[in-house]
């Protein structure tokens, strides 16, 4: 039976119905103690289809742990955890007021235009103040608990008709235990406009990643709007460039101090941002009293009182606001936003600020970065938006980011697959270091001898090339993939990054002509002749097995049998394609197609060849 208004629940009774979200649904309650006392709560109840998911319940517990240890005043705090009736549920601190999306939503609506700069810079210093405090947590050992919120927003953030800020919902944010697994490599959860770069790559995050959302939040409080907008891929790519519009752009009055915190809380390096929530508070401390000596919380209160006056009044309340404040609200209303930004913001414009973060001095040259080809339009990078309204989106929207290609000219081994059948095991056992035929490669003595500025702009620019390479062979754009591919190989015609994503956008494009709908049919050994010269593969065949290998650690296999396929395509006579394929395909048990690229591999390969006396043995044994 469903629950009503009046109805108890436990120790509490339901006053009225607040919403339901994608995995609870939210109560107004009250506890009801000895001789009538009464405390308001705020109750978030597991819906039904989920109260037998044992990996959410798993979450759920996990929140209620971690947020039950936070007592600050910037942080709602959980009161109670149980279950009624087979129901779980979280008893909470019950916040009069309004989420900060709200808030801002009905600010944008009025003559406001957005916050007013004050009410902006106070909001996100008391958002640090709780940071701070849940970072810097420890267990009764004294060891810190490192918790991070990770999902700063303002739908996280409340306010209250007294002038509370208080960030919600620590626990879910923090529990490592979604779903009953750490969370996987090369995925990534959370509200996307609002991620840190590290956070996106899947890379493990610290207190500086809030500082960055933090950042993001005071941002559109300030102007009205995110800092990038757009699909998932377009705000990432910008990010990754540091294409973030500095806030002044959009809200020309606001003063030089204030853009310039905004700004190093919004800086791509966390190592350059600001080192913890306090450092970041801290500033905005200093600015607001500097400029706003008599600013206080009841200017919050007040504010929200006449944003919501029609609200209030449907609920038979009347709160008071003084005649001063209504003055400075007027004064604030004739500062409103210009409709348009100052200067444009074209995608492929520069007219944003650069945030290329200082980094200490190279003594050595810069890896260069190696594309992975992303998997075909039948398998989207993203996979959507959960129940629980988080966003799940492949890491290898950002993994070109930091994947660096090998420099060696000595061959790496194929994948090693874990707790294999014998059939793949062996095929890895005393894997040769032996050299390819062709020129070794001459990147790295170039690099070597370039000044150190020339290594960074190289490897900054071929990294957001590499990463809208990918994005283009994600959206099946493969024209535009290799245009750019082309480019990045004129520019830098040694970098072997621009090498390795022209040929995989050339294999790309072969697969396209040859068939759009499945594989290209593998030779067989009989059709496959024996190697009669080096080609362009076989002389990178080190850098496509390590590509190979790293995605098979990462769990990619699907992504690794893309790039070794591409192998494959690009040269058949290749022979390490085709064990790299064998390999592959017997960790997915597809037997037929392992023992096929096996047999092209022994037929492509002398007596003597590495690895071919073992790959024979591995016929003989698993593919009778």
């Amino acid at each position: 039976m469903a629950l009503q208004a009046g109805d108890v629940f436990g120790r509490y009774e339901l006053v009225s119905w607040l919403g339901r979200g994608g995995m609870a649904e939210t109560w107004r309650a009250q506890l009801v103690g000895d001789a009538g006392v009464t405390k308001p709560v705020l109750i978030k109840k597991v819906l039904p289809e989920y109260a037998n998911d044992e990996a959410f319940i798993s979450m759920f517990i996990s929140e209620a742990r971690i947020s039950a240890t936070l007592s600050h005043g910037n942080v709602a705090q959980v009161f109670d955890f149980g279950r009624v009736d087979g129901e779980y549920f979280l008893a909470m601190e019950f916040v009069d007021g309004q989420p900060l999306h709200r808030v801002l939503k009905r600010a944008l609506k009025s003559d406001l235009g957005a916050l007013p700069v004050p009410v902006a810079v106070f909001i996100a210093m008391e958002m640090c103040r709780g940071l701070h405090y849940a970072h810097t947590r420890m267990d009764s050992s004294g060891r810190p608990l490192g918790i991070v919120h990770r999902d700063i927003s303002p739908d996280n953030v409340l306010l209250g008709y007294e002038g509370q800020v208080k960030i919600v919902d620590f626990g879910i944010a923090k529990a490592q235990l979604i779903r009953g697994f750490k969370t996987a490599p090369g995925v990534v959860k959370g509200k996307y406009l609002f991620f840190s770069p590290e956070q996106a790559r899947g890379e493990d995050v610290d207190a500086r990643t809030d500082v960055w959302a933090t950042g993001v939040v005071l941002y559109e409080l300030l102007c009205g709007k995110l800092p990038v907008e757009g699909p998932p891929h377009v705000v990432m790519m910008r990010v990754a460039r540091g294409e973030v519009p500095a806030p002044s752009v959009l809200r020309p009055d606001l003063p030089q101090e204030l853009n310039d915190i905004v700004m190093k809380a919004l800086t791509p390096d966390r190592e350059q941002r600001f080192e913890s929530s306090h450092a970041f508070g801290d500033a905005l401390a200093g600015f607001l009293y500097s400029n706003f000596p008599r600013f206080s919380a009841m200017t919050i209160a007040h504010l929200l009182r006449v944003l919501f006056r029609g609200d209030l009044a449907q609920e038979g309340r009347e709160m008071s606001v003084p005649g001063s404040f209504l003055e400075e609200l007027k004064s604030w209303r004739q500062q409103t936003l210009p409709e348009e930004p100052v200067t444009p913001l074209p995608s492929t414009g520069r007219q944003t600020r650069r945030l290329r973060a200082a980094s200490p001095p190279v003594t050595a040259p810069t890896p260069p970065v190696s594309i992975v080809a992303p998997p075909g339009p039948s398998r989207p990078l993203l996979y959507g938006l959960s129940a629980g309204g988080l966003l799940v989106v492949g890491v290898s929207l950002w993994a070109l980011l930091d994947a660096h290609s090998p420099t060696t000219t000595e061959g790496a081994p194929p994948p090693t697959p874990i707790q294999q059948p014998y059939a793949v095991a062996e095929a890895h056992r005393g894997q040769s270091t032996n050299k390819q035929e062709g020129p070794e490669p001459t990147a790295q003595a170039t690099k070597a001898d370039k000044p150190t500025a020339a290594l960074e702009k190289e490897a900054s620019e071929v990294k957001t090339t590499l990463l809208f390479i990918h994005h283009s062979l994600a959206d099946n754009r493969l024209d535009e993939a290799h245009a750019e591919a082309r480019r990045c190989i004129e520019t830098y015609p040694e970098n072997p990054s621009c090498q390795n994503a022209l040929r995989i956008t050339q294999a790309k494009l072969a697969n396209t002509n040859t068939d759009s709908d499945v594989s290209p049919k593998q030779p067989s050994p009989s059709q496959v002749s024996r190697p009669t010269s080096p080609s362009t593969f076989s002389k990178n065949i080190n850098e496509i097995q390590i590509t190979v290998n790293d995605l098979n650690k990462q769990g990619r296999i699907h992504d690794a049998l893309e790039v070794a396929q591409a192998c494959v395509n690009g040269d058949p006579k290749i022979p390490e394609c085709h064990l790299m394929l064998g390999v592959l395909y017997a960790k997915l048990n597809e037997r037929k197609k392992s023992e096929q690229h096996y047999e092209t591999f022994v037929t492509l390969t002398p007596d003597g060849y590495p690895k071919r006396d073992r790959v024979i043995e591995i016929l003989k044994n698993n593919f009778p």
